[in-house]
């Protein structure tokens, strides 16, 4: 991927367990770390901002618990709180202040535009907002055909928090879904059926790569059975075919860990990723033989778009260098982000491979 609109840094003062945080970002980012150590709520964050974009920040704040639940140990502590957000050459911060009904409010925000244009260097910056309940940035851009405004909405709404967790019988992922519902593979994966259908139709390379991988997992797996639902076409349900019988299944004839694995291979194989793609422990229930694949696609995909994954898998952080870690560990009440460094760890990496030595504490955000 180019470097242009690349997520290279976030800033953040005050949201839940973090205090403050200044960190780069790479184009693969391996969050480790306890539990309760802020792994999830730096993911979270992005759902955070997902929400503010959207207009939904009161949505959020309610789900929640108010302002003072979001807050890193609510409003006395502190005041206010900040996120700032760099992928050259665009800028996005917003700072947001608790009131008295424990909402928020902005107190700014602001798209930066850095242009070089012969020798000729500055800073665009447009104030877009100020004492709002919710963000400005979509409205701002309807008003203008052109501006920093436009860039920086369309670079966030390419950013994805996928939770593939769900597969109880009635997972959205499981049931029927609208059969046009194609844009991009949802979060929950709820349009799986529809998006695969899809993909088989348009982008055939793309789907039949899918289904060899997922065989690689899943050796019985035949493919997928792509039929609308007969009491209404516009609905349709994940199916598939087993190797060795002519009977058609469902979601629910799936395990668990066989289903996220499916989800996981579909995102991380789409022929158009999203900018920034985030994932909690994407592990969760998958044999040690698919951790394995699931670190080459996760590397795979990192060179088309960003990919910040937390987890808990020793034999995840196996895979992976150590310029991709960040530990992640709680020190008294806040949460603290930091990359390692090949270099100090070559003579330990010379006899341990790099979860044992996650596992032994060596490195810190001790499992």
């Amino acid at each position: 991927m180019g470097n242009t609109h690349k997520l290279d840094r976030i800033f953040v003062e005050g949201f839940k367990s973090i205090k403050r945080l200044d960190l780069p970002v790479f184009n693969l980012n391996i969050l480790i770390g306890p539990n309760g150590a802020g792994k999830s709520n730096f993911i979270g964050l992005f759902k955070f901002i997902r929400y503010i974009i959207e207009e939904r920040l009161q949505v959020y704040t309610g789900e929640n618990g108010g302002a003072n639940k979001i807050l890193y140990y609510g409003s006395k502590v502190t005041p206010r709180l900040s996120v700032s957000l760099n992928f050259p050459p665009n800028y996005y911060n917003f700072n947001l202040l608790p009131n008295a009904a424990d909402r928020f409010i902005f107190e700014n925000e602001q798209c930066y535009f850095e242009y070089d244009y012969n020798s000729y260097k500055g800073t665009k910056i447009e104030n877009i907002n100020s004492g709002g309940l919710e963000s400005e940035l979509e409205n701002y851009n309807k008003k203008r055909k052109y501006g920093v405004g436009k860039y920086v909405y369309d670079i966030l709404k390419s950013w994805r928090v996928y939770h593939f967790h769900d597969t109880s019988k009635n997972a959205r992922v499981k049931l029927f879904g609208d059969i046009y519902d194609v844009d991009f593979l949802r979060e929950d994966a709820a349009n799986l059926a529809a998006f695969l259908w899809q993909m088989q139709r348009q982008q055939e390379t793309h789907y039949e790569r899918i289904v060899k991988t997922i065989q690689q997992v899943i050796p019985f797996f035949k493919g997928f059975v792509f039929r609308p639902n007969p009491h209404n076409s516009a609905t349709i349900r994940l199916e598939w075919q087993d190797k060795y019988s002519d009977i058609i299944f469902d979601g629910n004839d799936l395990s668990d860990g066989s289903i996220r694995f499916i989800c996981l291979a579909t995102l991380l194989l789409q022929p158009e990723l999203p900018g920034v793609i985030l994932l909690d422990e994407p592990e969760l229930g998958l044999h040690p033989s698919a951790i394995t694949v699931l670190a080459g696609l996760l590397k795979k995909a990192s060179i088309r778009s960003q990919v910040i994954v937390s987890t808990q898998s020793v034999n995840l952080v196996n895979e992976f260098n150590p310029e991709d870690i960040v530990v992640v560990d709680r020190k008294e009440s806040e949460s603290t982000f930091h990359r390692l460094e090949e270099e100090s760890l070559q003579q330990w990496l010379e006899e341990y491979a790099l979860g044992d030595l996650w596992e032994k504490n060596i490195i810190g955000g001790k499992p």
